[in-house]
């Protein structure tokens, strides 16, 4: 069950009220004796009219709690909201609207209710330090603070200085086996806080920008969903003879008659640590197999005291497939096209070498990658959780695949790298204009909060 707000949801200033408030004249008289942001004593203090505020002077920060044990039915599957880490952190936008989990009377006695409107932050773990306004009324868990009493015209101001403290506040107490952020941490949060009417005004040129540049990324993301679409479309038609002129009909194949040798590899405990040097060997992780690509830096470092197994170093030329872990990645297939020495196969994949009179290495890869052949992958998995299934040797040795000549394996392997590697290209510009927006995203907030972004 998940519970949601029917509600749009509120822009700038015209949302509804929330419980008990200050009055915004309240807020121009905070003290300036608290220390300032990460970085703003370097820009030299704050603009004419501004001052510094400890965010408990402009809220009552309190932490959520969790009904123990976790998964209790008397605490769990009611009808209350439940609001934890994972949606606020789902998403950039400044509103939760909907949580998939929900706790019972009993649950929200041991817990924290929030009403709609309420300005949250997350302050446990990895993905502490994101703020968000909720649309719904809930409990919190315990990974989760609410600022309450917060003036309606405070609120996005708050969450968009907040969002630029995100990466700062994740440098508290580092090395705890949890992060975490305490209410006093929290309370201690300076804020650079404009005049009331400024303070609308800075709201509204960043929804504005932000509109704008949405709207970008939004069509970075529908290039970068086409880019996918004729990369997997390419892969289609190179195994079923449209890409290339074909000489005659192609004989399907079980794939093991292509194979000459079929090794598994070995998963010792391992240093947590990779290894990037070429006189230490190291193990790949299943992560080192990408579709199409192949990851030599996902590994970790074999022990001094474990002797290496020689057989098992990878050498260019061997073709990679993923036998076990996740349903997701279970058969995705890579060439190794160039690798350090001492880089070994681990027990998760196997490692396939073709023989030369019948198939070539890089087009198998292309065709273990194709959409339609995944398909077919996908139905030799064996497992009831997607969490962990495997590819047997014997059900992948069963996979029928496209065998043409040699020759024409190896016109078909040329015209399919020569349209990828446009497509490689395209997809990088993407990718960097994406980092971009996001730098931009910051560079925005950061002018906000300094009185640059008005001028």
């Amino acid at each position: 069950m998940s519970a949601n707000a029917d509600t749009a949801a509120p822009t700038g200033r015209d949302k509804p009220a929330q419980g008990k408030e200050r009055s915004d004249a309240a807020l121009g008289h905070a003290s300036q004796n608290t220390s300032s942001p990460e970085g703003a004593k370097e820009k030299g203090g704050l603009p004419k009219g501004w001052e510094w505020s400890p965010l408990g002077k402009l809220s009552n920060v309190v932490r959520g709690g969790s009904p123990r044990p976790a998964g209790d039915p008397r605490y769990f599957g009611g009808d209350i909201p439940w609001i934890t880490v994972g949606p606020i952190t789902a998403d950039k936008t400044p509103y939760l609207r909907a949580v998939p989990q929900t706790v019972t009377a009993a649950g929200k006695e041991r817990s924290r209710f929030v009403e709609p409107g309420t300005l949250l932050l997350t302050n446990s773990g990895a993905t502490l330090g994101v703020p968000k306004i909720t649309l719904i009324g809930g409990c919190i868990n315990d990974g989760v603070a609410a600022l309450l009493d917060v003036p309606e015209s405070l609120k996005l101001y708050l969450l968009y200085f907040l969002q630029t403290q995100t990466e700062r506040l994740r440098g508290v107490n580092q090395g705890a086996a949890q992060p975490n952020l305490n209410t006093t941490i929290i309370k201690d949060i300076s804020v650079p806080l404009a005049p009331n009417d400024e303070q609308r005004r800075i709201v509204a040129e960043i929804e504005k920008q932000f509109t704008r540049m949405e709207a970008g990324v939004a069509a970075l993301r529908r290039v970068q969903a086409n880019l996918k679409r004729y990369r997997a479309a390419v892969l289609k038609a190179a195994c079923e003879g449209r890409l290339v002129p074909t000489e005659a009909a192609w004989p399907q194949k079980q794939i093991a008659t292509a194979i000459e040798t079929m090794d598994q590899g070995w998963s010792p405990k391992c240093e947590s640590e990779p290894s990037d040097s070429d006189t230490t060997w190291a193990v790949i992780k299943t992560t080192a197999i990408q579709n199409l690509r192949f990851l030599g830096n996902e590994n970790k470092t074999l022990p001094a005291a474990l002797k290496p197994r020689a057989r098992l170093e990878l050498v260019p030329g061997d073709l990679l497939v993923t036998r076990a872990g996740p349903r997701s990645r279970v058969g995705g297939a890579c060439l190794v096209k160039s690798t350090r020495p001492r880089l070994m196969l681990c027990d998760k994949a196997y490692r396939l070498r073709c023989k030369p009179e019948v198939a070539h290495p890089a087009f198998l890869e292309l065709v273990l990658n194709a959409p339609h052949i995944q398909d077919e992958v996908n139905k030799l998995k064996t497992g009831i959780s997607d969490s962990g299934v495997n590819l047997t040797q014997k059900r992948f040795g069963e996979l029928l695949v496209p065998l043409p000549s040699l020759a024409e394996q190896t016109r078909i392997v040329a015209e399919v790298e020569r349209r990828l590697s446009v497509v490689e290209e395209l997809e990088s510009v993407v990718s960097a204009n994406l980092q971009r927006a996001t730098r931009l995203r910051q560079s925005i907030l950061q002018k906000a909060f300094t009185g640059g972004l008005l001028s």
